[in-house]
């Protein structure tokens, strides 16, 4: 069991993430973060924790005025009940470049398990990074499945009024796991 106010898992923000730029295209580079928030261990068989972290998601280039781009990283949470999860909501989730463009963003989860048959949910739709896991979303354990692989996929493109400005564009999201119990 990890204590309450250690951070659960942070993934490494790359030294260099100009692997593309020009007139071309753009490159995105999305740094994911999730971090643990408020868990009681009620008892000593409780818990959760991230056992791996998800790895920064690099999207390729896009090169169109509609086109878009999206990618995606997984990471496994372990628990022992039920748990909701949280997204940041805030510009930070938002795929920007150091000029201040910044480009449509939307994300999404999937389970390896229903919530049914297997610890997990229902896999959810793109929705914009503001409203991302707005409400919470709850992952429900099944007894004998203590853990659960997250999928965090991003979706990026461009406004189809403006083109946007090429370089490299980057976000942070946060994605935060509340104990809910058992």
């Amino acid at each position: 069991m990890r204590h309450p106010s250690r951070p659960m898992c942070e993934s490494p923000i790359p030294a260099d993430s100009r692997a593309f730029s020009g007139r071309a295209g753009l490159m995105v580079t999305l740094i994911v973060v999730c971090a643990a928030a408020a868990f009681q261990a009620i008892a000593l068989a409780e818990e959760m924790y991230w056992a791996s972290g998800f790895a920064p998601i690099a999207l390729a280039p896009i090169s169109t005025r509609n086109g878009s781009s999206e990618g995606s990283s997984s990471a496994t949470l372990v628990l022992t009940g039920d748990v909701e999860l949280t997204a940041d909501n805030t510009p930070t989730a938002q795929l920007a470049s150091a000029g201040g463009c910044r480009l449509v963003t939307e994300y999404r989860l999937a389970f390896d398990g229903n919530g049914n048959s297997a610890t997990g949910a229902a896999d959810t739709s793109y929705v914009s990074y503001d409203h991302f896991l707005d409400p919470a979303l709850r992952i429900v354990h099944v007894i004998g499945d203590d853990d659960v692989q997250v999928t965090l996929w991003v979706r990026a493109r461009s406004d189809v009024s403006s083109v946007p400005d090429s370089g490299d564009y980057s976000a942070t999201q946060t994605i935060t796991a509340a104990w809910v119990g058992p």
